[in-house]
């Protein structure tokens, strides 16, 4: 199936300023999706989707060109990843090329591995809309996750609560942000990602699951780093 590569890389950015060139370990944090979606196809079929002039100049570096800069409607805080793969896949079909599938690889999760989108890939199969990369969630809502009542008192998300060992209870998973396969025919048929009803998951270890959100984030990233030039 022709699979599309998207990294979706806005200039501004509240929680890490400029981490999309921000420098982790040797080189810009966008340099490791980019040579990431290398290992799986040719630049034509690459697109880092970016609003910032400096971005692009930063892929030069690796010897990519922009195929486009977004519009001033997908450069703001409001824009999300859904209108961006949209405005990426339409680009291209207004240039007579068709994908059936987007791989969006988010800059920040720079720890996948080679592996885990290959695996992820295998359980892809025409008639869902997407696999997505997960982690198990520490928190669960049959255990240890709470809403307030209308008086204000707290009861337990799901279930009765009255459980006592978290290894007799339903697992539940978060999206850890690392890897989404979408089929290109449900993106072109939704308004948002809450329209997908056929959603696989891809077990990914907490290991390989940081995404950098917070200075913390970063600086967690940076100690791994730095173990990584260490071995």
């Amino acid at each position: 199936m022709k699979k599309l590569f998207v990294i979706p890389a806005r200039g501004g950015s509240k929680g890490i300023p400029g981490k999309n060139i921000k420098q982790l370990g040797r080189k810009p944090l966008i340099h490791y999706s980019l040579e990431y979606a290398r290992q799986f196809t040719g630049d034509a079929d690459i697109c880092v989707s970016t609003d910032s002039e400096k971005i692009a100049e930063s892929v030069k570096d690796l010897r990519y060109d922009i195929p486009f800069l977004r519009p001033a409607n997908l450069a703001t805080d409001q824009a999300g990843s859904f209108e961006v793969l949209k405005h990426a896949l339409s680009f291209y079909e207004k240039k007579g090329r068709n994908y059936e599938l987007v791989v969006l690889l988010q800059p920040t999760s720079p720890f996948r591995e080679k592996f885990h989108l290959e695996k992820a890939l295998v359980l892809f199969e025409p008639g869902i809309d997407m696999v997505v990369s997960v982690k198990e969630s520490a928190a669960n809502p049959y255990f240890n996750l709470f809403e307030e009542d209308e008086k204000g008192f707290l009861r337990i998300s799901k279930g009765d609560g009255k459980q006592v060992r978290r290894q007799d209870l339903p697992k539940v998973y978060e999206y850890n942000g690392s890897i989404y396969i979408i089929n290109a025919g449900s993106l072109d048929g939704a308004n948002s990602f809450a329209d997908f009803k056929k959603i696989r998951k891809y077990e990914m270890s907490e290991q390989y699951s940081i995404d950098l959100d917070t200075p913390a984030d970063w600086q967690y990233a940076e100690f791994i780093c730095s173990q990584m030039e260490n071995h």
